[in-house]
């Protein structure tokens, strides 16, 4: 699902700002833009992240400003010293009058050398934890806003395919003595009355029956939508089970589709899967 949430916190030393950007994904996928003092912490910050988002593309930009009281420098004088022998022993080959002083060492801007800490202390770790946790609110509470709109258009789609089931049973009713009396027709028209074995006509008028009647689907199909709005309405995570239930709706509505040979029937049975392919566009959205 959709969504962006962004944080900061700051203490006396340190500023965190924290940005979640996510998109729709099958899949778990993140990708962390870290400063390089986070890099040994990369593991639990995707942990963290985890306990929040369980399906998606996440975009995770994480800041670090540290205030002028906190970047102290340090000078590499070794480096200092082995340029100014290097400068010394250029001017007197050149035979220079001048001498190498302050200004020309401070032309290599490499000897000044920020103090960087190689890994954040725990004090600044739990900030960090705390401003991420308030980042995923944020994105959490973006995705749930887009949730309920996602939930409104997908009930749209089940009560229309609900409806074109209740048609679906009413015709393969009416279907099944209509087939018997089309049957006994076809048969009556080649052979005489007397010839007719009313027994065989019997048995295939059983088995035809059988082969018409949908109705176990029919309840099978009714059981997985009743299903469906039921783990809709669950708090845990359930894209993955509703896409299962998608499959197995669409797999009965297409066993429905081949055992009637009728085009009224037909034609809301491609209703049905165009209502289902509908929903699973849609649940691709869905944590």
């Amino acid at each position: 699902m959709t969504g962006y949430g962004k944080a900061e916190e700051s203490n006396e030393d340190l500023s965190i700002s924290v940005e979640l950007k996510s998109l729709n994904n099958r899949f778990f996928d993140v990708s962390l833009k870290l400063p390089r003092e986070l890099f040994s912490r990369e593991f639990q910050i995707r942990d963290l992240l985890k306990t929040r988002v369980s399906r998606g593309s996440l975009t995770v930009y994480i800041n670090f400003e540290r205030k002028s009281s906190a970047l102290p420098f340090s000078i590499d004088y070794d480096a200092v010293s082995e340029a100014y022998n290097s400068l010394e022993q250029v001017r007197k080959q050149l035979k220079l009058k001048s001498v190498v002083n302050l200004e020309n060492l401070l032309v290599f801007s490499n000897f000044f050398q920020k103090k960087e800490e190689k890994e954040i202390n725990s004090g600044e770790w739990n900030l960090l934890q705390k401003t991420i946790k308030k980042a995923l609110a944020e994105l959490d509470r973006a995705r749930r806003n887009e949730g309920k709109q996602l939930e409104k258009d997908i009930n749209s789609h089940l009560k229309k395919i609900s409806e074109m089931l209740e048609s679906v049973e009413k015709l393969s009713m009416k279907r099944i003595p209509e087939e018997r009396e089309r049957l006994r027709q076809r048969i009556s028209l080649l052979f005489d009355s007397d010839e007719i074995d009313e027994q065989r006509l019997q048995m295939e008028m059983v088995i035809l029956a059988d082969k018409l009647d949908v109705s176990e689907e029919c309840v099978r199909l009714r059981s997985h939508l009743k299903f469906f709005y039921e783990t809709m309405n669950e708090n845990e995570s359930n894209g993955r089970k509703i896409n299962f239930l998608l499959q197995e709706m669409n797999r009965e509505t297409n066993t429905i589709g081949s055992k009637i040979n009728d085009a009224a029937i037909g034609q809301i049975v491609v209703n049905m899967k165009e209502e289902i392919e509908r929903i699973r566009e849609q649940i691709q959205n869905i944590e």
